[in-house]
């Protein structure tokens, strides 16, 4: 309103500057107190926001641009170390871990054979397959077993392999796979009541992650069997050639790249993720998730990464205590690791550290190498964050049958002759079909680009560790030239595998969050790779695992007691190269001095460029190879060493005397010596006692009484009428006749 007052002319513009002012100063009012609102709206809605996400994930707040996450509110810290085995070969078969299963597909066509449980579903059908199963399913994991597993004392985790078949069935798998959940969820009731968490492991799923067996679905197989002139009839396949893995899209085997992606595929396991934590979020003993075992190296990292923080986010959702456990796509290295998902709670990454696919070498090659592994955990745990070993056995070989597929096996493995011992008998009971092996019948098709299987009713196993006597003690060379199975006396696998299960599990546990061994148990008798058997044997130990045994056990491998050196009896072409390159590693640009040298000069200069160059790096995680032509020998120190709990078998080899031998050389001195007793004894008293002489004499015994009348026993003393016995007549009558003849 305009004001009615105006008591000056000269005033009436003033006035009207002043309610036009008042009226620019209650417009601006309005405008400030409207933005004032807006903004207030505006922080209101960004809190709500921020509520909104901190309720949708309890204790973090993601960032979905970088992959990582703030406000971590660490509410579930990891200092608990995992100490567990794998319950592997139950929901998701693998021939190599229960045998008995597929027995009854040796001797079959391209139409009758299964090696994967996909195969196995397509094979059987629905029905057959599913009452095979259920039997399996009942007889491989039990009560009784868990228990065992429990008390022994130094098991809290288990690790289940699952496939997403089980939760959202496809293929093959629809109806085959019926009831597998209630026998997973049997387990976690197991569990659960012995205070042992369950891991949850996606093993297997569609289309394959790497082509094994163990993900469902051997991909990249073809049948052979056309191409067989000589013999005829063979029937024959290949894989590990032409390997593939489909779930992530379509490989290209000859750029080693991903032509496309497949949504649908990926898609389909963050799904089964999802129906996952739906169902068990609420089970107190579930320790987590690994959204998928082992995708190959050959996985897109962008994809990968990608599904790793989809899935993580879908159980953050709902299950905000689980750990979120990703496998490193066999690339466990910093530069690929590091940083993702930083600050975001309960996520480790899994590394699966095996020596069965290793070169054969000396026990302490394989001692050192077990203790190496500390220094890659120890980097990955600075730059990422907690580290697993999800997978890791005792074998030093491939010898385990059928260990790289049905019938099948890697070219160029296994790389020594294996032993052989008797097929086991089902764990199912015979009722199992092709149960028991036949023991009169030689290896049988269908046959891969490799050899395994059983013959004439025996299967490949490992081989044992030899007690070494010749050659360097100390470097265990004998176990590469001896026979696969070690002669009486001098089997020392005991010794060797007990030392090799401190070795690891001290750096695994050491450094990192913890392991669990592979496997549990399998069908044949294979300690290096069943846990059960291993603690059997003495070689894993039962109850507390941080005994001073094991948390000493890598002391020579952590402070250098150990030479890098030349393999001898190497060519030196094969040498010459190799030295070159450690020299130059180690700042030495001239190496053309190494053509003048060869033979055990060559390998004295390798001596020291590999030593060098190894003790200079060994904490970083060098190892003693160099191209294969190096090795670890110790050096000779027990004699300053007083620890008694830290003797390794190599080091003392007379104190590793087998009993036996020691019993069997007693028995024989004491026999010797009664026996060269006895003779010289006779010979003191047929020379000096005429009565035994007589005695002797007139015994029937014709040798003796020769013996007694030799020059030897009568000239001592002269000859005496009574020494001489008569000799018949019709003997002289004998004589003569002779000497007439």
């Amino acid at each position: 309103q305009e004001w009615s007052f105006k008591p000056l002319a000269g005033l009436e513009l003033t006035e009207r500057m002043v309610v036009t002012d008042k009226r620019v100063v209650m417009g601006a009012s309005a405008t400030l107190w409207w933005s004032l609102l807006c903004v207030s709206c505006a922080i209101s809605m960004l809190s709500s926001v921020v509520e909104a996400n901190n309720l949708e994930f309890k204790h973090f707040v993601p960032n979905n641009d970088t992959h990582t996450c703030t406000a971590d509110a660490h509410a579930t810290p990891f200092n608990n170390q995992i100490r567990g085995v794998n319950l592997g070969g139950w929901m998701v078969l693998e021939p190599w871990i229960t045998p008995s299963l597929f027995y009854q597909f040796l001797g079959k066509d391209e139409t009758t054979t299964a090696t994967d449980i996909y195969s196995f579903c397509k094979v059987l059908g629905p029905e057959e397959g599913n009452r095979q199963l259920r039997r399996h399913w009942e007889t491989w994991v039990t009560e009784e077993i868990i228990e065992e597993l429990a008390s022994n004392g130094a098991v809290n985790s288990l690790r289940l392999p699952v496939g997403d078949f089980m939760y959202k069935p496809y293929g093959p798998y629809v109806g085959c796979t019926d009831g597998a959940l209630e026998y997973v969820e049997q387990l976690f009731e197991w569990a659960h009541s012995r205070g042992l968490t369950v891991l949850i492991d996606i093993h297997a799923v569609r289309g394959s992650q790497n082509g094994f067996d163990n993900s469902g679905q051997s991909q990249g197989f073809e049948w052979t069997s056309i191409l067989n002139t000589e013999p005829a009839g063979l029937v024959t396949f290949e894989h590990w050639p032409i390997r593939t893995a489909e779930w992530m899209g379509k490989f290209d085997r000859v750029t080693g790249e991903y032509t496309d992606i497949n949504r649908d595929n990926i898609q389909h396991a963050l799904d089964v993720i999802a129906i996952i934590v739906d169902l068990y979020a609420d089970h107190p003993m579930v320790l987590g998730i690994e959204p998928v075992n082992e995708p190959w190296q050959y996985t897109p990292l962008d994809e990968l990464k990608q599904f790793y923080w989809d899935g993580y986010l879908l159980v953050k959702k709902r299950a905000p205590y689980w750990k979120f456990i990703m496998h490193d796509s066999f690339r466990f290295d910093v530069a690929t690791w590091g940083g993702f998902m930083d600050g975001c709670p309960d996520r480790a990454l899994d590394t699966h550290i095996y020596q069965a696919w290793m070169d054969p070498a000396s026990r302490i090659t394989f001692y050192a190498d077990a203790c190496q592994q500390k220094n890659y955990i120890a980097e990955m745990e600075r730059a990422f964050g907690p580290v697993i070993v999800g997978e890791w056995s005792l074998a030093t070989d491939n010898c385990a049958m059928w260990l790289n597929g049905f019938n099948d096996n890697l070219p160029g493995f296994p790389r020594l002759p294996c032993k052989y011992i008797p097929c086991s008998e089902p764990y199912m009971g015979t009722e199992q079909p092709g149960t028991p092996v036949d023991p009169g019948k030689p290896i049988q098709g269908p046959y891969g680009t490799g050899m395994s299987g059983p013959i004439y009713g025996l299967c490949p196993v490992g081989r044992d560790w030899l007690r070494e006597s010749s050659g360097n003690i100390k470097t265990g060379t004998d176990y590469m030239h001896a026979p696969p199975e070690a002669p009486p006396g001098r089997d020392d696998s005991d010794d060797v595998m007990r030392n090799l299960a401190n070795k690891k599990i001290s750096a695994f546990s050491g450094i990192g969050h913890g392991f669990y061994f592979w496997n549990f148990r399998t069908d044949v008798v294979e300690p290096h790779w069943s846990y059960m058997l291993a603690v059997e044997r003495g070689w894993i130990t039962k109850g507390n695992l941080d005994e001073a045994t094991i948390m000493t056990a890598c002391e020579k491998e952590d402070t250098g007691q150990f030479l890098c050196v030349a393999k001898r009896n190497q060519l030196d072409k094969t040498l010459r190269p190799s030295i070159a390159s450690a020299l130059k590693a180690d700042g030495t640009e001239d190496t053309s001095y190494l053509n003048k040298l060869s033979g055990e000069d060559l390998c004295l200069e390798g001596d020291r460029a590999f030593n060098d160059v190894w003790q200079a790096h060994r904490v970083q995680g060098a190892t003693c190879d160099f191209g294969g032509v190096a090795e670890l020998i110790s050096l000779n120190r027990t004699n300053i060493i007083d620890d008694d709990m830290y003797t390794d078998d190599f080091y003392s080899p007379k104190t590793k005397q087998n009993e036996d031998e020691i019993v069997l050389k007693a028995i024989g001195l004491v026999f010797g010596g009664i026996m060269l007793g006895s003779i010289l004894g006779c010979f003191v008293a047929l020379r000096f006692s005429k009565k035994f002489r007589r005695t002797v004499s007139t015994s029937d015994n014709r040798m003796i009484h020769n013996i007694s009348h030799t020059r030897a026993f009568r000239s001592f003393g002269g000859y005496h009428a009574e020494d001489y016995s008569r000799i018949p007549n019709t003997q002289i009558s004998m004589s003569e006749s002779s000497l007439h003849a």
